[in-house]
């Protein structure tokens, strides 16, 4: 993990080394990831439901229309402004995000404000899996290997939720979700087998929970 100013190749702080190839780059969809990360429809409800609330005690009260209105209006501005701010920051943290897949390694680049890059190569990646959403986006969290130490904190909103004491890294909101987990199944494998094949003890594990049929995630 580190920060980075030069990028040259989107998403990358580096050049490939030699043998090493893009096999897939992408970022979340932000409206997807305002619903399912910054949960811009639950704050929304909740703001109907206070709405709804400070009317009916208002009318019970005996305040007039207009007084009902203004005291509505305050509440409606301030929901607004709340939400209004949420899908800005899901907006940013999409634009400013760059998932990249190669033949040895997954990159995370994000931040909005402090753009950092975080690789996670094969050797340290045990296996991965997919959670698909009825508009085809979906996360792909991805289980790394026991001695792998990371961060939740620097990670989100790019990780499994809830998972703070082994942090699962997560390819977040990703259009098209099957394919890019049939992708990395495919790359996981490969590297798997190539280190079979090689004699070379093997850290990263890859089954069929990386691929369009896995397990669901919580």
């Amino acid at each position: 993990m580190r920060e980075y100013e030069f990028e040259p190749i989107r998403g990358l702080p580096e050049h490939l080394p030699p043998g090493e190839e893009m096999l897939w780059q992408g970022a979340p969809r932000w409206i997807a990831l305002a619903r399912r990360a910054f949960h811009v429809r639950k704050v929304a409800v909740y703001f109907a439901i206070i709405l709804g609330w400070r009317i009916f005690a208002d009318l019970s009260a005996g305040e007039t229309a207009a007084e009902v209105v203004v005291g509505a209006l305050w509440i409606l501005a301030l929901g607004v402004v709340s939400i209004g701010g949420l899908l800005l920051l899901a907006w940013a943290n999409a634009r400013s995000t760059v998932y990249t897949i190669t033949t040895r390694r997954v990159v995370m680049r994000f931040g909005v404000a402090l753009p950092m890059i975080v690789n996670f190569p094969f050797a340290q990646v045990h296996s991965a899996q997919m959670k698909r959403y009825r508009d085809e986006t979906g996360d792909i969290p991805i289980i790394l290997v026991a001695s792998t130490r990371t961060s939740y904190m620097v990670l989100w909103p790019h990780v499994r939720p809830w998972h703070f004491a082994k942090p699962q890294p997560m390819l977040r909101a990703v259009p098209d979700v099957a394919r890019v987990a049939g992708i990395l199944s495919d790359a996981l494998n490969r590297y798997l087998a190539q280190n079979e094949q090689g004699g070379e003890p093997a850290e990263a594990g890859a089954d069929d929970r990386a691929g369009p049929d896995a397990v669901p995630t919580s």
